[in-house]
């Protein structure tokens, strides 16, 4: 019986695609692994803590931008023959720290065969616009810009994916 209940495990449809597709929209997920630790609450703490650092990369990173381009020709008066050099350079540094309230675990799968630990994260919506509200790099009117339309970005997301499914199940 235990060897028949483990053949019929399979893998979660998240842990192949990397998005979780849950019941409730009004929230914010995001997953964290880890493989390679013998210790099992260890892993699963592990993969949780990346998950939550992924949650942190998703809400609140800033990035910083360099590119400098140079580029020349330079031809000696009455010559045909040009010298010609350029030079591209690009930088860029993405820094990400918030305080998280309120994030969870939601689900989590382990992969026996090759050892990797998945954990999924949740953020309630409301939550989200608590963190963005009491964020000091937000101005007031990003504030109140976030407070008027989070949710209503995501009933408008909520009403495409229902146009779209109903697309998908037709018959053709």
């Amino acid at each position: 019986a235990i060897f028949s209940l483990v053949a019929c495990e399979s893998t979660p449809k998240w842990v192949k695609t990397g998005s979780y597709k849950p019941e409730e929209a009004k929230a914010f997920y995001s997953m964290g692994e880890v493989m390679g630790i013998r210790n099992e609450p260890l892993a699963w703490d592990a993969a949780e803590n990346r998950a939550r650092a992924q949650m942190v990369k998703i809400l609140s990173t800033y990035t910083a931008y360099l590119m400098r381009d140079y580029a020349a020709s330079t031809a000696a008066s009455g010559l045909v023959k040009t010298a010609e050099e350029q030079h591209v350079e690009v930088a860029t540094k993405t820094f990400a720290a918030t305080t998280l309230n309120g994030v969870r675990p939601v689900d989590r799968y382990k992969d026996e065969k090759k050892g990797i630990y998945y954990v999924v994260v949740k953020m309630e919506l409301e939550d989200v616009k608590d963190m963005l509200m009491h964020s000091t790099e937000l101005n007031s009117q990003m504030r109140d810009f976030v407070r008027k339309n989070a949710d209503r970005a995501f009933e408008r997301l909520e009403k495409e994916e229902q146009k779209r499914e109903g697309v998908e199940q037709r018959p053709q």
